[in-house]
């Protein structure tokens, strides 16, 4: 199959899980009554991330100890990880707030309950950090990538961690757990067709990526057993726990 006959019925493929996605948004998450939404929402994305994957021909291997609750601090490559992680375990993540302004993606990262975070803004931040608290009381798992950006190092190089979303995790001490991504094309660089950086522009790079022929996703997890009561001190930490996964050093 050419590239284009790939894109154009995947495309097709794709409208079709979207209206599917609504349907069972409507009848599933919709009206879930009080603390259950948020879990409805999560077990809704996992079962549209699933669907999505499969389109892009996306696989992974897993390894590690997948959490069911508390943090889970990721590095950042692409649309994709969101994708990834969420087929694997209902969550909630929390993204910049241009997300929300992405064609499609935006909308239905709002409906699975996406927190958005505006990290010019202070006040944004702290409102933030109080529905990550409020999630961490309900039971969920919530997902956050302190890179702050996606970038280009498809997993061999992690940026800095950023401490603002890391204020929950010193004030609650919840459990805390890291995961570590990367990605291979088979008839491309995932670099540049998988990771999302840069001057990229969201709609063009999806349409690239569903012309390539499969994605390979390794995903690691692991425990991050410290407790740790300044955000610096902690991001350093986690920073290294991430790449600790990359190179199959436990910890």
């Amino acid at each position: 199959m050419t590239g284009k006959l790939r894109i154009a019925g995947r495309i097709l493929r794709f409208a079709a899980q979207v209206a599917l996605n609504v349907l069972d948004y409507f009848f599933t998450a919709a009206f879930a009554p009080g603390k259950s939404r948020r879990r409805a929402r999560a077990a809704w994305l996992q079962r549209a991330a699933r669907r999505h994957l499969k389109i892009f021909g996306c696989s992974a291997d897993v390894a590690g100890p997948v959490p069911a609750s508390g943090l889970l601090v990721s590095n950042h490559l692409s649309y994709l990880d969101i994708l990834a992680l969420a087929a694997i375990a209902p969550a909630v993540f929390v993204s910049k707030a241009e997300v929300r302004r992405w064609p499609l993606f935006g909308w239905l990262a709002a409906l699975a309950g996406t927190v958005f975070v505006k990290r010019e803004r202070r006040l944004s931040v702290g409102a933030v950090n109080g529905e990550i608290r409020g999630a961490l009381a309900d039971g969920a798992l919530v997902v956050i990538f302190p890179e702050g950006t996606s970038s280009r190092g498809n997993g061999e190089t992690v940026l800095p961690f950023r401490t603002s979303l890391l204020e929950p995790a010193v004030q609650n001490q919840p459990a805390i757990s890291v995961a570590w991504l990367h990605y291979e094309l088979a008839d491309g660089d995932a670099r540049d067709e998988v990771c999302y950086w840069g001057d990229h522009v969201f709609f063009p790079h999806v349409i690239r990526l569903l012309g390539r022929k499969s994605v390979r996703a390794t995903i690691r997890f692991g425990q991050f057993q410290e407790r740790i009561g300044d955000r610096k001190e902690l991001a350093r930490r986690l920073h290294a726990a991430v790449m600790e996964l990359k190179t199959g050093v436990r910890f």
